[in-house]
């Protein structure tokens, strides 16, 4: 639309995230007569309502959705490319990855170890839930996020999720609480297991071989963040079903065992990101370290 005013796609925008003229109008210092006006000629332009009032509320039409997909997608580009140019010979460059709140803090320092040591980078680790962490990636704010959860993709979603690791799971416990047993069904029939929250790809696993063994096993806790999991099981009062790596520092120095790798669990992790113009280099290399490793 060659005749588009962006002055008043703007306008539009900044009202349809906020929800309220009113709050719009006082945060851009413009008065609401004038707000209104510019959304007004980009309605007449549109040929088409964007906003309605219900209940003293402004609410989108369905032309207006449809507006602010494309102006979040046509500002998210703008600000992907003062982004990327700003960078041009710039002598720090920033990174900025995402990861779920749950994952192993052992496994993102692991993925971010080649960069953590340069003084021309910049790294930016945002943590929270996958939902929160993909609307950043799509609006441009993450260049990447770390999961244990592939996102669904669709076509308007389209999210390229690559496999980094795979990691096995195990029962690990302190040293006094396993002895020198190391059977699985005996170990779980004798002591409380520490699990992961029902739902996720460890604690079904999980569940589908305790039923195969023919054992109901004595539920200490059920924790969904892997973090916490480390510093119940370090107590000393129940096994944990963890992969290694979540506490890879007690099993070096022998504060925890893992009597052995349970059959058939696994922890996969994967990087997330969207097709982009103007992809992060520095995202694109540490993934390569993972897909790649003769590179």
């Amino acid at each position: 639309m060659a005749d588009l005013n962006y002055n008043h796609l703007r306008y539009f925008w900044a009202v349809a995230r906020d929800g309220n003229l009113t709050r719009t109008a006082e945060r851009l210092n413009i008065s609401q007569s004038a707000l209104s006006a510019q959304i007004r000629k980009l309605e007449q332009r549109l040929g088409h309502a964007l906003f309605e009032r219900r209940a003293r509320r402004l609410h989108l039409t369905e032309a207006g959705r449809i507006a602010l997909d494309h102006a979040d997608a046509i500002f998210a580009a703008g600000e992907e490319m003062l982004g990327t140019l700003r960078q041009t010979g710039a002598t720090r460059q920033a990174v900025r990855i995402g990861a779920l709140a749950t994952l192993s803090r052992n496994f993102q320092i692991s993925f971010l170890m080649p960069i953590m040591r340069r003084s021309d980078v910049e790294i930016v680790l945002r943590s929270g839930s996958a939902s929160d962490l993909l609307l950043g990636l799509q609006s441009q704010r993450l260049d990447l996020v770390l999961t244990n959860h592939p996102p669904a993709s669709d076509a308007l979603t389209p999210f390229i999720a690559q496999k980094l690791s795979e990691q096995a799971v195990g029962l690990i416990g302190a040293p006094e609480l396993l002895g020198a047993d190391r059977d699985i069904a005996a170990l779980l029939l004798k002591h409380p297991i520490i699990l992961p929250a029902a739902g996720t790809s460890v604690r079904t696993g999980f569940d589908a071989l305790a039923d195969h063994l023919g054992i109901r096993p004595q539920i200490a806790a059920e924790v969904d963040d892997i973090a916490m999991m480390r510093l119940l099981v370090r107590e000393g009062f129940a096994l944990a079903v963890l992969p290694p790596i979540a506490v890879r520092d007690e099993l070096a120095s022998g504060a925890l065992v893992e009597a052995e790798a349970l059959p058939g669990i696994t922890e996969t992790f994967f990087a997330v990101t969207t097709a982009r113009r103007f992809p992060n280099p520095l995202a694109q290399a540490l993934v390569r370290r993972f897909t790649d490793p003769d590179e």
